[in-house]
């Protein structure tokens, strides 16, 4: 009786132990990083050379306007000018291209700096600048 129940806690005590190493499997899957960060002078593989190819020169200004400034200058969000709307263009433009590109590099208002596309150069800034004006006018 006392081998049968031997076994018996043994084969309980193996099948517990397998199934928390499934859990413990579950759990790392679930919780395990999904990038890396590369530092610039590192090399960092496949994403470093993704990085490199992807960049084959400036974005146009229609293309940065669609990535970064769409969200807010299509929606009017914060009190964003709505492209095409020269109404509402018209007061910045008399400002100056200087004021509207410095505010568009370093942020103005509840606008953050290069419209939050931390990635943009200050040139593709200033091509999307001259697309929203190109639209509203």
């Amino acid at each position: 009786m006392k081998r049968v129940l031997a076994v018996v806690l043994l084969g309980f005590g193996l099948a517990a132990g397998a199934a928390l190493a499934s859990v413990e499997d579950e759990i790392r899957s679930r919780i395990q990083p999904i990038g890396n960060v590369c530092l610039q002078g590192e090399e960092c593989g496949e994403a470093a050379a993704a990085s490199e190819t992807a960049s084959s020169g400036p974005r146009s200004g229609s293309e940065v306007y669609d990535a970064a400034c769409m969200a807010c200058h299509t929606t009017g969000a914060a009190g964003a000018p709505v492209i095409g709307n020269a109404e509402q263009w018209a007061p910045r433009i008399e400002k100056g291209m200087d004021t509207l590109i410095d505010h568009a590099i370093n942020g103005f208002n509840a606008m953050p700096a290069k419209g939050g596309c931390s990635s943009c150069s200050d040139e593709e800034i200033v091509a999307s600048i001259e697309h929203i004006i190109g639209q509203s006018q």
